[in-house]
Parts: structure tokens; C-alpha cells; sequence
């Protein structure tokens, strides 16, 4: 089996990376990027005050509309196992142009998901290193260190990558699932009914279900909890078997992270003690409360540790899908800079260049952080709506492309169901993006509540821009018979 990827598809032969992730990394690499740590404790005290218990209703239906979307994109990377993602999928399916917005909004989300969850981190290293009143401006020094850090680890090479990421898959799960199995076994003070009570619309009692106004807030909320699963794709020319692999890697990461979020989730909430005081604000933090309540005061140090484990985890597979795009935007010459960008390092053949620059965009982000709050806040609220505006380039491509009649299918398919998914998945991504840019009146500062709109009117000008100066130099994608022709050559090379 050749350890080297087959020249790219559409692109100059001149680099080439290497082929040394298997099934189990790149699953490694979407699990770590969703993270269930980051996934729940991100958001569970945003969903709980705004719908009440009742909000864990929301895992089982969000995960029901992104498993339609890993269908469809597990087909898409069957077809085209390149590194850069949602950019090929998208280029493949309706050309260059398309293809470029699409890989801009999907790199310019991950860049900022990647700086915010290094902030994020940050919060839990300052609380370990006895810091719990940390400043911003101290965040955003450790937050710069952890970047530094991450940069420094993934220039190493793939293998100390594969290390930390699978010694975190077992870190979160194992601590994840025993952490919620000991709460259900020995600390469970509410019962099984109060996962139905919620909070209406008039504050008058509990909304069994219904799709009230807070119910869609905390299913915006919990969005966040489950997109990264198409990461597998941004690494696929490093997988060995990437046709077969990578597909199983984005359905099966999504359906382990799920299950493992649900059932933590349903464990804090059956121990929280003092349910009232989370329902009316009086507690900001329900995780954090009921597990120094239940477990003791001691546990907080190793709880954040493993926080921070999974908040490390998430930057690096952040920081290295971000990383592979920029590669492959700059390998078909589709940024300025191309010839230095698409360079890879001697021997570990790592896109370094491509990993420097991801990683000073994401440090001139903490440094607005401090400046300038507002634009800040702005684009992280454009982070989970950015992965959906993102979802929704390949998921509307490919309905089009099935309508026309053009479709070819990979390895992976769906047989008859292939368009009756994409056209549910297209939807449901579309559905998503509004409940999450919904303008609601949640921020003081009226204009930030548009903050998502105004980031893709933003980034869409600048993307137009940039575009207008390398259209010309980008090169074209693939013809059906050059596919073919790299398909036969990747077999031939096993």
C-alpha cells in the first residue's frame, strides 16, 4: 500500500501528503473536533435556563437532522476523498466559483470556532493554575499560549497528533460516561419526568414539548454540540483508504458523540439539587454547582482538567481542519500566496506554512478581543450559523446536481434514498441557519443580535474581493474522466 496520497484531483502533482491516518484516526479527529465535553458544557447552561429540562429534547431532534447531513456528506467524500472538504465537495458539484465561497465560509468559521474554543480552555487553565478571577486580558495570554502550544504539537507530524487525540477520546469518554453513570447510580435528586419540564413562552408553567419560542433558542444552542463531524473530510488524503474510511468516520463520530452528550446531559440534569434556582437565573452554572454539590469540593480540579483535555483536543482538530483548507485552496492557486502556502515541511510532509498563517489569524483574533468587544462578539455568535452557511453550499449543490441528472456516485451511496436525504438535509440546514440568525432581542446592544447577518455580509464582500483577485489563476476541477483516471491511479497504488 503506498504511504503517499495520489496526485490531487485537478492539481499540480508537486506535493504530495502523507498517507498516515487509518479509520480509527480520522474518526479520532472528527470526535475530537465535536469534543462531547466541549459539546455539552458549552452549552448546557445557555439551554437549560432558556427551556428548561425540556431542552434535552432538542439532542434527540438535532441529531436527527445532522445525521441526514453526515449521510449526504459521507456520499460527497466517497466520490471526492480530498483534503479542503466542503471547498472540493463544492467545487466538484458546481464549479471553481461555488466552490471557493464555500470553503471561504467554512474556513473563516473555523478559524474563529478555533480561537474561541482556546478561549474557552483558557477559563479552565486560569481556574487549575489559581486564577478563578482571571482578567480578560490574562485569558487572552493563556488562550495565545495554548495556540502557541497547538501550533508547536502539530508541526511535530501526524503521529504525536494521533497520540493526543486518542489519549483524549479516552480521557472524555471515560470520564464523561463515568461521571454521568456514578450521578445516575448515587446523586439523582430530580425525577425522570422533569427531562419533560420546560419553560413557556408566558412563564406560566412547564411546555411539555411544545415548539415554543424557548424550545427553538436552545435547539440553536445545542447546534453547536454537533457539527465537526465533516472534519474526517479536511483530512482525507491522509487516510489510507480514505473512500471507505472517511465515510464511516463523519457517521460514526457523530452517532458516539451523541450518545455520549445525551446521556451525560440526562445525568446533570436528574442531580441537579436546586432546580428552581437554575430556572430563574439565581444559578449561572449549573454544571459546575451540582457537580461541586454532589461530588464534593475536591473534584473541581480534576473535572476542569479533563475540560481542559477536551478543550484542547477540539483546537487541534480546529486548528488543523482550518490548516488543510488553506492548503487546498492554495494548491489549486485559489489564494494569494499559493506557491508558499501549498509548501510542506521535509520529511512529515505537514502543510506548516498553511498551519502558521491559520495560527496568526487566530492570534490577531484574541488580540481584537481586548480592543474591540463588540466585533468580537459578533463573530463568535456567527460561529455555529457560519458551520450551517458552510453545510449549506455541498447539501444545495448536491440536490442540484441530482436534478440535473449529473450525479455519479462513489463507493458510498444511498441507493434510491440519495435524494429524498439531501433534499431533508437541505432543508433542515436551512431551517437551523434561521432559528440560529434569528435577530432575537437576547443582547443589550440591539445590532449584535444581527451579528450573524452582518458577519456573512461582512466576510461575503471581503471573500468577493479576495476572489476577484485569483479567479483567473485557479486552477479549473476535475473532468469526469480526470476523476476516473484518479481513481484508477489511487487503486493501482495499493
Amino acid at each position: 500500500m503506498s504511504t503517499t496520497a495520489t496526485p490531487p484531483i485537478g492539481s499540480a502533482p508537486a506535493t504530495e501528503l502523507k498517507r498516515e491516518f487509518t479509520l480509527w484516526s480520522s474518526f479520532a479527529f472528527a470526535f475530537a473536533f465535536i469534543s462531547p465535553i466541549v459539546a455539552l458544557y458549552g452549552i448546557f447552561g445557555l439551554a437549560i435556563s432558556t427551556a428548561g429540562p425540556a431542552f434535552w429534547w432538542t439532542f434527540l431532534i438535532v441529531f436527527g437532522g445532522q445525521l441526514l447531513v453526515a449521510l449526504v456528506f459521507a456520499v460527497l467524500v466517497s466520490r471526492w476523498p480530498l483534503e479542503g472538504s466542503i471547498y472540493q465537495w463544492s467545487r466538484g458539484l458546481l464549479g471553481t466559483g461555488y466552490g471557493w465561497f464555500a470553503g471561504w465560509a467554512y474556513l473563516l468559521t473555523l478559524v474563529i470556532a478555533m480561537t474561541t474554543v482556546a478561549l474557552g480552555a483558557a477559563g479552565f487553565v486560569a481556574d487549575i493554575v489559581g486564577l478563578p478571577s482571571a482578567t480578560s486580558g490574562q485569558k487572552a495570554l493563556i488562550a495565545l499560549a495554548i495556540l502557541v502550544a497547538g501550533t508547536l504539537l502539530n508541526l511535530v507530524g501526524r503521529v504525536a497528533l494521533k497520540v493526543f487525540l486518542t489519549a483524549s477520546i479516552a480521557a472524555e469518554v471515560v470520564g464523561s460516561l463515568g461521571l454521568g453513570t456514578w450521578l445516575l447510580l448515587f446523586h439523582r435528586e430530580q425525577p425522570v419526568s422533569a427531562l419533560l419540564h420546560g419553560i413557556s413562552t408566558d412563564g406560566g408553567g412547564p411546555a411539555y414539548l411544545a415548539l415554543s419560542g424557548p424550545f427553538l433558542v436552545a435547539m440553536g444552542y445545542v447546534a453547536f454540540s454537533f457539527v465537526g463531524f465533516e472534519s474526517a473530510g479536511s483530512i482525507a488524503e491522509e487516510v489510507r483508504e480514505p473512500r471507505r474510511d472517511v465515510p464511516r468516520a463523519v457517521i460514526l463520530s457523530l452517532t458516539l458523540i451523541a450518545a455520549v452528550v445525551m446521556y451525560s446531559a440526562a445525568a446533570i440534569i436528574l442531580a441537579i439539587p436546586d432546580l428552581d434556582a437554575v430556572l430563574d437565573g439565581t444559578d449561572g452554572d449549573p454544571v459546575s454547582s451540582t457537580l461541586t454539590t454532589q461530588l464534593g469540593a475536591g473534584v473541581a480540579t480534576p473535572v476542569e482538567v479533563l475540560f481542559v483535555i477536551g478543550f484542547l483536543a477540539s483546537f487541534l482538530a480546529l486548528q488543523t481542519s482550518a490548516s488543510r483548507v488553506v492548503w487546498a485552496y492554495a494548491r489549486d492557486r485559489a489564494l494569494p500566496g499559493g506557491r508558499v502556502l501549498s509548501r510542506l515541511s521535509p520529511g512529515t510532509a505537514q502543510p506548516s506554512v498553511a498551519l502558521l498563517l491559520v495560527s496568526g489569524v487566530g492570534a490577531l483574533l484574541l488580540l481584537l478581543s481586548l480592543v474591540a468587544g463588540d466585533v468580537y462578539t459578533l463573530m463568535i455568535n456567527f460561529t455555529t450559523g457560519g458551520f450551517y452557511v458552510a453545510f449549506l453550499f455541498p447539501l444545495l449543490g448536491f440536490v442540484v446536481v441530482q436534478l440535473r441528472g449529473r450525479w455519479r456516485a462513489g463507493p458510498f451511496t444511498l441507493g434510491r434514498g440519495t435524494l429524498p436525504v439531501s433534499v431533508v438535509a437541505a432543508v433542515w440546514a436551512l431551517f437551523q441557519l434561521f432559528n440560529i440568525a434569528w435577530p432575537r432581542p437576547v443582547n443589550e446592544q440591539r445590532w449584535l443580535d444581527w451579528s450573524v447577518w452582518i458577519a456573512v455580509g461582512i466576510f461575503a464582500v471581503i471573500g468577493a474581493a479576495l476572489y476577484a483577485s485569483v479567479r483567473r489563476h485557479v486552477a479549473p476541477a476535475a473532468t469526469p474522466d480526470e476523476e476516473a483516471a484518479a481513481v484508477a491511479h489511487e487503486g493501482a497504488g495499493r
